[in-house]
Order: structure tokens, then C-alpha cells, then sequence
């Protein structure tokens, strides 16, 4: 009997993966046992394989099919082996500018220094690199990327390339019908992620006198034609009051997700709205308060409430993001960031950082981990200073940190956010504790967070 790999899939072997499956349309690569992987090989058209196990459980998975002798799969699901570590993802800032002159943001129209753009010749070469490491999906953000004049020509490229947009952050201002119907010839179905600041406060914010008005029209479009829209709302003592109105006009929009996070005291934030940042506890009580009410509201919409917790009204249910592991799931090598292992960040000037939230301060330290348009992607994916940030352990940073080497919670929350450890270090310190994660535990918001949602599902209590 002669089969083929079903054009749904792809086989991959990076450095130290190896034997993976891509499947078409999910970003990760999903392990294979060394039997079934080796059948997989076997399954080009040409030879014959004979009827098994692991012949029937590819079949029933839909990875293989019956074939005419010759009928070869896909260049696409054959073999391909990378000697780079494996990345699936990337998170490509293809523009720094932007249409929007918002008030918190340091990629606003009027931030000259950080409205650089990368040229469509330049995202090409960055499309193709990261083909030839292995990237399979991206994420595709800015400024505000709608802005760049070959947006959508860059959209194709990454599907000529045999990969996909699974997200792409906008304020919306600019998408289309013309813009979907691309899309969806295409088959470009990513999670459309649109940032929308609260029922009255979005043209505050925003710096736009109709910005509320064409952004609802953005996201009824979306849902409209198919699309999952997950609103991004900045949340603050200006609008926080007005988050529960908000959810419930996004979520009788169709919205899946509401994602809520705390504005932080950036300085172009603290110039343009002093003292509007809410403090740490501040921000976990309020969004704890409106988790209580939300939770009995009846709304379906998933909540992502940043650095604290998600709501999944489907299951009744809610996770503590404090909480990254268990007792049983810890390990000395697991990754300080599991985003930062997976996803590649590069920014509108080339430049490669662990992750794009903290691009910002790579660029004001005059610091460059790599660059892809001096150095070839492959050999940063290879070794770099890049490289040893987005891969490092968390025995990394126990021994160069002694408070969380030395928690009783750092089992449980693994040290919490680089990003944020980074960014409230008073030194530059990449292995610092994200504080956010410590005022959590130390401060019994655990136990208060708990007492405030029993009537739904904790998924993941904390196990120390």
C-alpha cells in the first residue's frame, strides 16, 4: 500500500527537536513518537508501507492518506531540518508609525526617533530568513501596521512562503472590506487584535475626535466577516470605572476576548496624564472587583486581565497567572519566559529583542542583542547575546538573583515577567524579580483573589 503526508502537515527536526509535525494553521510544532515519525518518512508516494499501528492511528489523525504509486506530498510537509534551535513564531513590527497620536504610547505619530519603518525589499529578506530557520506563524504588529503601504503585499508573501498570520494588533482605524476580502482569499484567518480604551475614553486617549466611533465600526466589521476580534483595553484611574460597561458593549458585539492591561508610568504617559497609572494593589483590587461582578454577569467573553488572571466563562473557570507551574511541572531548565523561547520579536529597525514590550528599552540603553539587516537570522538563532537572553533558564536566574533563589513562591511563578523584572530594576537587570508577582504572594492576594471568585473554578491552585 503507498501513502502520502496529507498536505495538513509538515515534518521538522531542529537542534535538539527531533522529530516534530507542523500542522497547517497552529503555530507550534506538536512532538512525534520515533515510530510513528518514522513511518511518516516513509510516506512519499514511492514506497510501500505495510499495513500497522501506527499506519492506522496516522490515518484516523488525518496525517496520511491512500495514494497512487508516484503521488508525491507537498514540498511543503516534506522533510526539512534546521541546524538553529527552534523558534515556531515570530512577532514582526514591520512600521513604527502611526496614525494615532495616542497619549501612553511611545510609537505615537509624533515620536520621530521611533517611526522607523522596515522597506517591503527588507521584510521580504526577513520573511525568507525566517522561513529557512523554521518559522511557521506570525504575528504581525506595529505602530500601527496597517499604516505601511505594502501591508497587504506583505501578507501574501508570508502565505507564498507556505506560512501564516495567526494575530495582528491594530487600532483598526484603517481595516477594510477590501482588507478582509484579501484575507479571505487568501486564508488568512488570524485573531484580529484591536485596541479599544473604554466607553467615553478612547478619543481621550487616543487623540482622535472620532477614533470611538470608527473603532466600534472596525470590530462590527470584523465580526461580520468571520473574524475573531479580541479588544486590547489600556486600563487606568481615568477609565477604570467604565470597564464593565465596556465589556458588556464588546461582548454584545460578538468580541471573544477582552484583554484589560494597566497602563504603565511610561514617560510620555506621565507627561500627558500625571498620577493616572493605578498602583499595583490598586490595579488588584480593581480588576478583582471586576472580576466578582463580571463573573456573575452573564457575559460569555473570554477576560485577560494582565499579570493577574483570565476568566473563562464557557467552564466557569479562572486561572491565576501568577501561578506559571506546579510542583510536579518545575524544572531548573524551563525557559524564564516560555514567549520569549518561542516567538522571535524583531522591530521596525531590525533590531532582535526577547520581546517587542521590551524593545523600548534596548533602544533607550543603546543596546543591540543582533540585528537581522547586519546579521544573517540564522546565525542569531545560533548564537547571540539574543540568543542567550530569549533561551535562558530558570537556574539562570535563581543563581543570579538570591531573592527568588531564595522564595518559597518561585516554584510557582518561575520569577514572573523578564519584561517587567527589566523594566522596575534600578540597574538593568535582566534576571530581576518581576515585583508585580511578588506584591502578589507576599501580599495575600492569592488568598483574596480566591475568596472573591469561589463561586467559579480555579484551574491551577498553587502547589508549593
Amino acid at each position: 500500500m503507498y501513502y502520502r503526508l496529507r498536505d495538513n502537515i509538515a515534518l521538522r527536526k531542529w537542534r535538539y527537536v527531533d522529530r516534530a509535525v507542523y500542522l497547517k494553521g497552529v503555530e507550534n510544532a506538536i512532538g512525534i513518537p520515533k515510530e510513528e515519525f518514522e513511518v511518516l518518512l516513509r510516506c512519499d508516494g514511492q514506497q510501500e508501507v505495510e499495513e500497522c499501528e501506527e499506519v492506522e492511528s496516522l490515518l484516523r489523525r488525518n496525517f496520511i492518506e491512500p495514494c497512487e504509486k508516484g503521488q508525491a506530498p507537498n514540498p511543503w510537509s516534506m522533510l526539512h531540518e534546521y541546524d538553529n534551535y527552534y523558534f515556531p513564531k515570530m512577532n514582526l513590527m514591520i512600521t513604527g508609525k502611526c496614525n494615532l497620536n495616542c497619549l501612553h504610547c511611545f510609537n505615537a505619530k509624533d515620536n520621530a526617533p521611533l517611526n522607523t519603518e522596515l522597506t517591503y525589499e527588507q521584510v521580504l529578506s526577513i520573511l525568507d530568513q525566517a522561513r529557512d530557520i523554521g518559522v511557521n506563524a506570525f504575528t504581525i504588529t506595529g505602530g500601527e501596521p496597517l499604516v505601511h503601504k505594502r501591508f497587504l503585499d506583505i501578507v501574501k508573501a508570508i502565505y507564498e512562503r507556505d506560512m501564516f498570520v495567526f494575530e495582528l494588533n491594530t487600532n483598526g482605524l484603517l481595516i477594510t472590506q477590501e482588507m478582509l476580502d484579501v484575507f479571505k482569499t487568501l486564508g488568512c484567518d488570524p485573531l484580529i487584535k484591536i485596541s479599544f480604551d473604554g466607553v467615553g475614553y478612547h478619543n481621550w486617549i487616543r487623540q482622535h475626535p472620532h477614533a470611538e466611533e470608527r473603532t466600534l465600526k472596525a470590530i462590527a466589521l470584523c465580526i461580520q466577516n468571520g473574524f475573531r476580534v479580541k479588544a486590547q483595553v489600556q486600563v487606568n484611574r481615568k477609565n477604570v470605572d467604565a470597564m464593565l460597561e465596556t465589556a458588556k458593549l464588546l461582548d454584545g458585539m460578538g468580541v471573544v476576548e477582552m484583554r484589560m492591561i494597566r497602563t504603565t508610568e511610561a514617560p510620555r504617559w506621565e507627561k500627558n496624564s500625571p498620577d493616572s497609572s493605578l498602583g499595583f494593589e490598586e490595579y488588584y483590587q480593581r480588576m478583582t472587583e471586576f472580576a466578582k461582578e463580571y463573573i456573575h454577569s452573564g457575559m460569555k467573553m473570554v477576560i485577560d486581565v494582565w499579570q493577574l488572571l483570565r476568566l473563562y466563562p464557557a467552564m466557569e473557570a479562572y486561572e491565576l497567572v501568577p501561578i506559571a507551574c506546579s510542583k510536579d511541572e518545575f524544572n531548573l531548565r524551563i525557559p524564564m519566559c516560555k514567549g520569549n523561547r518561542g516567538m522571535i520579536a524583531i522591530s521596525s529597525s531590525g533590531e532582535v529583542v526577547p520581546c517587542l514590550q521590551m524593545s523600548g528599552w534596548f533602544l533607550e540603553h543603546k543596546i543591540s542583542l543582533g540585528n537581522v539587516l547586519k546579521t544573517p537570522l540564522k546565525e542569531l538563532v545560533r548564537e547571540s547575546d539574543y540568543l542567550g537572553l530569549a533561551m535562558a533558564p530558570l537556574l539562570k536566574q535563581i543563581v543570579e538573583n538570591d531573592k527568588c533563589g531564595n522564595c518559597k513562591y518561585y516554584k510557582a511563578c518561575t520569577g514572573g515577567c523578564p519584561a517587567l523584572g527589566l523594566l522596575y530594576s534600578r540597574n538593568g537587570d535582566y534576571y530581576h524579580e518581576d515585583i508585580l508577582k511578588c506584591i502578589f504572594f507576599e501580599n495575600g492576594w492569592y488568598d483574596k483573589v480566591n475568596q472573591e471568585l469561589k463561586d467559579w473554578h480555579l484551574t491551577k491552585p498553587l502547589d508549593i
